[in-house]
Parts: C-alpha cells; structure tokens; sequence
C-alpha cells in the first residue's frame, strides 16, 4: 500500500510558477511509476506528465511539454511538478498517482493504482 500526499498547490497570476509535490509513504517510491493527472470543474480528468522508473523516461502532455517538467527524488520518496509560464486554463485539482513500475509510461487514470487527495491550483488573469 502507497499513501501519496501533494502539496503546493495555491493561487497564481498569468505567467507565473508553482512546484507541486508528492510525497509518498507506506512503500518507498522508488517501486513504482508516477504520474501527473488534473481535472478542471465539469471536465475530465487528464494526464499531465509521468516518468518511468524503468529507463528514468519522462512524458507530457501537449497542453504541459515545454512548460511542466517532471522528477522525482527518491531518497526523500518524493515526485515533483515544476510548472512553470502558467495560464488560466491550468486551473485544475492535480493529482499526483502511481503503478506498478512498466516500461514506458502510461497515460490513462484506469492505469494507476494509488492516488493522493488533489490539491488545487487557480491560475488567474
């Protein structure tokens, strides 16, 4: 059993950056692959970014390639979200999730086995 927490979240203008965490317990998360979900309010939730244990790959979304950059560390068990050059339509809840580790990095919620709570991110103009 992973026990995932994130942090980090809060209230951005236009332009501007936030560094979310998660921080894993129960399991050390060297075990398993992250991923990077968020949903918006009335829509669904998507995949944002992840990286595989497997080969150290990471992947994102053609909405975050560019501006979101993806790592963790895990002597602190902990995965990241660096975002940077943040616009309104990346307010969302983010969630940070992980499975089992793969080869390559899957992109589908359905995937992931163990999720944190969300925290919130408001981007306004």
């Amino acid at each position: 059993q992973v026990q995932l927490i994130e942090s980090g979240g809060g209230s951005v203008q236009a332009g501007g950056s936030l560094r979310l965490s998660c921080a894993a317990s129960g399991r050390t998360m060297g075990n398993y692959d992250v991923g990077w979900f968020r949903q918006a309010p009335g829509k669904e939730r998507e995949f944002v970014a992840g990286h595989a244990w497997i080969g150290g790959v990471n992947a994102y979304a053609d909405t975050a390639r560019g501006r979101f950059t993806v790592s963790r560390d895990n002597a602190k068990n902990t995965a990241y979200l660096q975002m940077n050059s943040l616009n309104p339509e990346d307010t969302a809840v983010y969630y940070c999730a992980a499975r089992p580790r793969s080869v390559g990095i899957r992109s589908a919620a359905d995937t992931y086995i163990y999720w944190g709570p969300g925290t919130q991110v408001t981007v306004s103009t």
